[in-house]
């Protein structure tokens, strides 16, 4: 572990660090791409109107139940081989499943490619953060997390970018060639101190059912996941869907669901920034979350109350909801730190992904709530229902911002 005292910049800042910043760069550029090339991509396919949301629905939950399989396979296999393998298999494997899906001619090929991409980065975001706060003293590995998460996150700006300048097929080429390159530097990185250590020892690593058969693990690990929900009903029906949000509220303009992504995301980078100081100067993980948790709330009720507000204004509170989310990279760490060694990547990487994943339960909560109530009341209705989970589970988590990570979970 490194020690932060004799150049805390240069520990923050280190090789680990800046990998797997990009690797959550690469990461997040493959993940929020459908949702900005969907409108295109579908139309490509012969689809309209009600058919674009319909079977944007589909695909999105393919990608994410690919994701919710693949938090479960690189989690486990990250405790039982080692961090840096599955950061890298599991990007190798999503590039060549964006570079198969430029080449797509049919939306079944395309259900299907979505999926293993989604298999593929499920793996890089629960390495990455495992390794980094394995590797960093625990008084700045908040520092470290912040840097993976705000670099990452802005790789949603490059998709929107891209996806602006070349069509969707190409743009799902340069994700498939960004993830390919980025592998060179697996090269000069060296694995976790604490795994090598385990490798060795005679305990039980990556057990994935061991969260299920203790009441105090299992309360850790579904209250870990909960305080994420709000993130992707944010992510997967506000915004992956704004431009018909914005046409039901009579916004001034027109809405493109890139441009969105980009607000949103751009909002995110901040707030992963910010709730990453927030928690290092309140030396306090569940105060930070808290107090981002609320700022969704406001974020959330300004978008509904956006009615006939112009473009720019939309946009806004589309940055507004970003910054909102932007706790994720203090969410992925509380996860990390709620558990020992030997369950530490199944939990870093099976949290996050079981989110995602819980984004084809929101949505179908959103498609059946919207036939009685609507477009913005169905809407409306899951995400009470996300916010207030999100709110039980954070004061049910305790405080791990001085925990020492240098232990092994016990099973009887």
């Amino acid at each position: 572990m490194s020690d932060p005292h004799s150049n805390p910049l240069r520990t923050i800042f280190s090789l680990p660090v800046i990998v797997a910043a990009l690797g959550y760069f690469v990461d997040i550029y493959d993940l929020v791409l459908f949702s900005i090339v969907r409108v295109p991509s579908l139309k490509a396919f012969g689809l309209e109107g009600q058919a674009l949301i319909d079977k944007g629905v589909f695909l999105l939950n393919m990608q994410m139940a690919g994701m919710l399989l693949g938090g479960i396979l690189w989690g486990v296999l990250g405790d039982r081989k080692g961090r840096l393998k599955i950061m890298f298999a599991s990007i190798f494997l999503y590039s060549l499943a964006n570079l198969a899906n430029a080449a797509v001619t049919s939306l079944p090929a395309y259900a299907v490619l979505r999926f293993v991409a989604g298999v593929g980065l499920a793996g890089e975001l629960g390495a990455g953060i495992t390794l980094v706060a394995e590797i960093l003293h625990k008084s700045v590995r908040g520092y470290g997390t912040m840097i993976v998460a705000s670099v990452g996150v802005s790789g949603a700006v490059l998709a929107n970018l891209v996806a602006k300048t070349f069509d969707w097929r190409t743009a799902f080429v340069i994700g498939g060639i960004l993830g390919l390159l980025l592998l060179i530097t697996r090269i000069s990185v060296a694995e976790s101190g604490m795994f090598k250590q385990m490798e060795n020892a005679s305990v039980t690593k990556g057990n994935f059912l061991a969260l299920f058969t203790d009441r105090n693990r299992f309360s850790r690990y579904v209250n870990s996941i909960m305080i994420g929900l709000p993130s992707w009903f944010v992510v997967g029906v506000l915004i992956t869907f704004s431009p018909e949000f914005a046409k039901a509220l009579g916004v001034q303009g027109t809405i493109s669901a890139g441009n969105a992504v980009m607000y949103c995301y751009i909002g995110l980078v901040v707030g992963d920034l910010a709730s990453g100081l927030l928690s290092q100067l309140l030396k306090s993980r569940r105060k930070a979350v808290l107090l981002f948790l609320l700022m969704t709330v406001a974020a959330v009720a300004a978008y509904f109350l956006a009615t006939g507000v112009s473009v720019t204004t939309f946009y806004t509170i589309c940055g507004a909801l970003g910054f909102g989310i932007g706790y994720w990279a203090i969410f992925v760490t509380v996860a990390a730190e709620q558990f020992g060694t030997n369950l530490r990547a199944t939990v870093a990487t099976t949290v996050p992904n079981f989110v995602r994943g819980m984004t084809v339960p929101i949505t179908m909560l959103f498609q059946f709530f919207r036939q009685p109530f609507g477009l913005e009341g169905g809407a409306l209705a899951v995400g009470a229902l996300t916010l207030a989970i999100a709110l039980f589970s954070l004061w049910r988590l305790e405080e791990t911002f001085h925990k020492d990570l240098d232990y092994f979970e016990e099973f009887i």
